[in-house]
């Protein structure tokens, strides 16, 4: 099938490689030349585990092909997937601007009848607003009505995890497709069964529904997977007050099959693309319509002030001023396998630590570049904090002339490190984690003075035995 993808950021660009894999011709389209310039010289703008070798497959194969013509691109597809960005306005609603440019698009340049698929994460009621965009232009174009050049605008949207899209694309358990029950719905709904058919081998995983409620569900998958994480947050602070472990209360609750293990692990906080922006437009879209969603509006407060919790601890064993301090600080993406640093905890906590005096030596296995892009504009108005902070090339080198180690992200390197060198290495051997990687008697027997969340922790005295 000949497909189109607008949009060739993280979601588009996984949907475009995945597709092209099984089969499908598939023209990917962005308003960047930049992204689109990397793209044709064979990299990828993103970390993604196995992307790049998918793309280079597909693009030998003569099935993928990126541009910014996008007149091209719209006579290219008869499914044309809507993959653009909808960031959050500052309201906290989502902004569709880039959406129904992608819309007006299509209705400018159609040129025959088009499955319009909304991929991008929008609030309930989305689909109305592409429809009315794409007859708007239609009807400027005298073709208002046209069976020729009709259209149908379906929901599916993406449950792809960083670090995992490929995979999850490649084998989903589940895809969800909302769209309407009239003619052109039902022709549309035939050809998003033919797209999807290589998926549906061994049993059928698709799911239609009516396009309002595939709007929603993302928005509700994703509020439910940030509740558990504030969830467990919250109670590991009360954990910290109680001398309970929650590693343990995680095992605990976690074997109850009604709950089970996922996203039940205690940390410095969510961030990333998709659950601090989608939580926001979910409240903003309850609030539009004069509700309250109580819950979520906990879960983002816990949220953003868990990302202060790992700071705290810092703060408490080595006080209020840390000028003449140096910190190591281990990972920097918002979470492992990928290079996004967009809502990670590690910007708010470097920030707290330069803006006290400390110095950083900063490391990430991927996310350097982005994380040194991303910092630099957080702290444009701080030229004296930047002074102080130092990204290195490994995570031995972030331990040079550290007095504490600070652990962000569960990269798996950082799982199993050499102790002994990492006890040397440091002024003080003080490590916060701020994901829990290590067991806190294990660090106490090797002298390791460890602060996790909601961990207890055991104190050393000044010879490095447990006092």
């Amino acid at each position: 099938m000949k497909i189109t993808i607008v949009g060739t950021g993280y979601v588009g660009l996984v949907t475009g490689a995945c597709l092209a894999e099984i089969g499908n011709d598939v023209f990917c389209v962005d308003v960047d030349p930049r992204k689109i310039d990397i793209l044709n010289n064979g990299g990828v703008p993103i970390h993604e585990p196995g992307l790049q070798e998918m793309l280079r497959r597909t693009r030998a194969a003569g099935r993928i092909q990126f541009s910014t013509d996008v007149q091209a691109s719209v006579e290219h597809g008869e499914i044309q997937f809507i993959a653009v960005g909808t960031p959050p306005d500052e309201d906290g609603s989502a902004d569709l601007q880039y959406v129904l440019a992608a819309a007006r698009n299509i209705g400018r340049y159609s040129n025959g009848f088009k499955v319009i698929v909304d991929k991008s994460t929008v609030p309930v009621g989305t689909a109305l607003q592409v429809s009315n965009v794409v007859e708007t232009e239609l009807k400027a174009r005298g073709l208002e009505g046209s069976d020729e050049h009709g259209f149908s605008v379906v929901s599916n949207p993406e449950f792809l995890k960083e670090g995992a899209a490929v995979d999850d694309f490649m084998r989903p358990d589940r895809i969800v497709i909302g769209i309407d029950d009239d003619e052109n719905g039902k022709l549309a709904r035939e050809k998003m069964k033919r797209l999807y058919a290589p998926f549906n081998r061994n049993h059928e995983r698709t799911l239609y529904m009516d396009v309002h409620s595939a709007e929603f569900t993302k928005y509700a998958a994703n509020a439910m997977l940030a509740t558990r994480i504030s969830f467990m947050n919250d109670l590991s602070n009360l954990a910290d007050m109680v001398g309970a472990d929650i590693e343990a209360v995680r095992r605990g609750i976690g074997s109850d099959p009604r709950i089970g293990y996922h996203f039940l692990y205690a940390g410095c906080g969510y961030g990333g693309s998709c659950f601090p922006k989608d939580v926001q437009a979910l409240v903003q879209t309850a609030r539009e319509n004069g509700h309250r969603l109580r819950i979520l509006e906990a879960v983002e407060e816990v949220n953003d002030a868990q990302k202060e919790v790992l700071v705290n601890k810092i703060v408490r064993r080595m006080g209020e001023d840390l000028r003449g301090r140096t910190f190591a600080v281990w990972g920097l993406a918002f979470k492992p396998n990928t290079d996004d640093m967009r809502e990670a905890s590690s910007r708010r906590i470097v920030e707290a630590l330069l803006a006290r005096g400390a110095t950083v030596r900063a490391y990430d296995p991927v996310a350097l570049q982005e994380a040194e892009r991303v910092l630099a504009l957080d702290l444009a108005e701080r030229p004296d904090d930047i002074k102080r902070l130092h990204f290195v090339r490994s995570q031995q080198e972030a331990l040079t002339d550290a007095d504490a180690l600070v652990i962000v992200t569960e990269w798996k390197e950082f799982k199993s490190p050499d102790f002994a060198h990492l006890k040397s290495a440091l002024k003080m051997p003080v490590i916060f984690d701020g994901r829990n990687l290590y067991e806190p008697e294990a660090m106490s027997e090797m002298g390791i003075d460890y602060y996790a969340i909601g961990r207890p922790h055991v104190a050393l005295d000044s010879n490095g035995k447990r006092s």
